[in-house]
């Protein structure tokens, strides 16, 4: 079991589809990094990199079901040797981000990431909620 403690920071859950590829990752890592969703001690939305804050990406699958009766399906997603090569990769995109920015250097940044392919548990204190779906 791992315990990965992120204080203040930004939780990116993310799903591949069939259909994706590596083309879309830096768009994807540019887009969420620096979306102005982070709020400051004064109320600024800024973005993760300007706080600066911690990063927790975690490969959520089931964001990809669609309800089919009373059952969820998972047809939509991509298979499960290419939604791990993409998550590593935009898991390593995201890393190279957080390091070549020197406020995230200074004050000591980290990105975690969960395990594709398997269970986690996950336990969240938010000050929200405040969840947003960006789709690419």
């Amino acid at each position: 079991m791992f315990l990965f403690l992120v204080q203040r920071g930004l939780v990116i859950y993310v799903c591949f589809f069939k259909g994706a590829d590596k083309e879309i990752l830096p768009k994807m890592v540019n887009t969420l990094l620096n979306v102005k969703l982070s709020e400051t001690e004064n109320g600024k939305h800024v973005s993760i990199l300007d706080l600066p804050g911690n990063i927790l990406i975690i490969p959520q699958a089931t964001l990809g079901g669609r309800l089919k009766g009373r059952n969820m399906q998972y047809h939509s997603n991509s298979g499960k040797e290419e939604g791990l090569e993409l998550y590593s990769q935009f898991v390593t995109l995201c890393e190279k981000e957080v390091a070549a920015n020197s406020k995230c250097a200074e004050a000591g940044v980290v990105v975690e990431h969960g395990t594709y392919g398997n269970r986690q548990v996950l336990k969240l204190d938010t000050n929200g909620p405040f969840t947003h779906l960006i789709e690419f």
